[in-house]
């Protein structure tokens, strides 16, 4: 018999997990707690077993590799999942493509009290004493939002009417299936769940932006930006512009073209004061073979292509709590390089604030 998954994440998730754990008759409650991992320590539950592991070297993928992944192998059935708070489902499930695991969803937990809060900060784990291991410089905003987005059904916590953390969580994940802790009723919420939902699946970064159809229009200030542009960002002036997108801004999704780095596609992500930018692989315009190329990823930039540029562009998703959209737009067209710097782009050299992160993401 496989194992079904059921991922419980979120900060101060109370007793989410162990209620889905009881709503699901022979399942088995998985519960760790990384906060000993730089030392080398995890402990971990197992329907209320206490194990103490002791890890070699102390890091997020050798407990997931030395110890989750075996352990969900060989209990088979349901299991629920009570994710550490420093650990986010994407990650978790990008691990269980090792092994055959269904993911029956990811359920986050919200705290209405301090999840916006947490989600616009600058605060790192390290200062809340959340670290999963030494050199873990992630910020609360990158875990708290990446938590909530990934997710295939919310919980919310804490008291209701704050109507700005409702606008925000409709733009960043319109989809999932929000209920309110008091009186969760788990068989109702799990089966909201969007046959087509996530369930720990992943794209390859080319794909649609606006997921789910979130409202496009302001509501209790909190806004959308798509930005899309056929014409290369200026790496140096980019850079700048990149406080336009760290100052009362959620969240921060998209695709970057450089000037200097023509070929690469590249990936812009951010969480409020937190920044990744990666690299994604080719624009298709700089592959000569298109064999190994999804179907849908051809198509759309068959759909798209421009005679000059292929599929190269811009497209970035901006979801702001307090931030100018006008101001985001406007910081991000003045970074486009000038029709001057365009002709002599070949000619020109360009000083490249992202070149040292051109290879840290080689996928997601």
């Amino acid at each position: 018999m496989g194992t079904e998954v059921v991922l419980v994440a979120g900060f101060g998730q109370n007793d989410v997990a162990d209620e889905i754990w009881r709503a699901t008759p022979g399942s088995v409650l998985v519960r760790h707690d990384l906060r000993g991992l730089a030392e080398g320590v995890v402990r971990r539950w197992v329907d209320g077993e206490l194990t103490v592991l002791e890890l070699a070297h102390g890091c997020v993928s050798c407990t997931l590799r030395l110890d989750l992944l075996p352990l969900l192998e060989n209990l088979g059935g349901t299991v629920v999942v009570d994710l550490d708070p420093a650990l986010e489902p994407e990650a978790v499930c990008f691990a269980l493509l090792e092994i055959d695991v269904r993911v029956e969803a990811v359920v986050t937990v919200v705290d209405r009290a301090t999840w916006l809060a947490d989600a616009v900060g600058e605060d790192s784990l390290e200062d809340r004493g959340l670290g999963a291991a030494e050199g873990d410089d992630r910020t609360v905003a990158q875990v708290v939002v990446g938590q909530a987005e990934f997710a295939d059904a919310l919980v919310l916590t804490g008291p209701t009417g704050d109507n700005v953390l409702e606008a925000v969580l409709d733009r960043l994940n319109p989809r999932a299936p929000r209920r309110d802790r008091a009186g969760l009723d788990v068989t109702a919420l799990l089966a909201a769940v969007p046959g087509d939902a996530r369930r720990g699946r992943f794209d390859d970064g080319f794909g649609t932006l606006l997921q789910g159809e979130p409202p496009l229009e302001p509501a209790h200030g909190v806004s959308i930006t798509h930005f899309v542009e056929r014409r290369p960002f200026h790496p140096a002036r980019l850079h700048d512009a990149i406080d336009s997108l760290l100052d009362g801004v959620v969240r921060t999704r998209g695709r970057v073209w450089l000037v200097s780095q023509p070929d690469a596609a590249l990936w812009l992500e951010s969480a409020g004061g937190g920044l990744n930018v990666g690299n994604l692989g080719p624009w298709l315009a700089a592959v000569g073979d298109w064999a190994d190329v999804s179907p849908e990823r051809r198509a759309v930039a068959s759909a798209t292509w421009d005679e000059r540029f292929g599929d190269r562009s811009q497209e970035l998703v901006v979801i702001a709590a307090s931030a100018s959209p006008e101001e985001i737009t406007e910081a991000l067209r003045a970074a486009l390089v000038t029709d001057e710097e365009l002709a002599l782009a070949d000619e020109l050299e360009f000083a490249d604030p992202f070149a040292e992160w051109h290879d840290e993401m080689e996928e997601l």
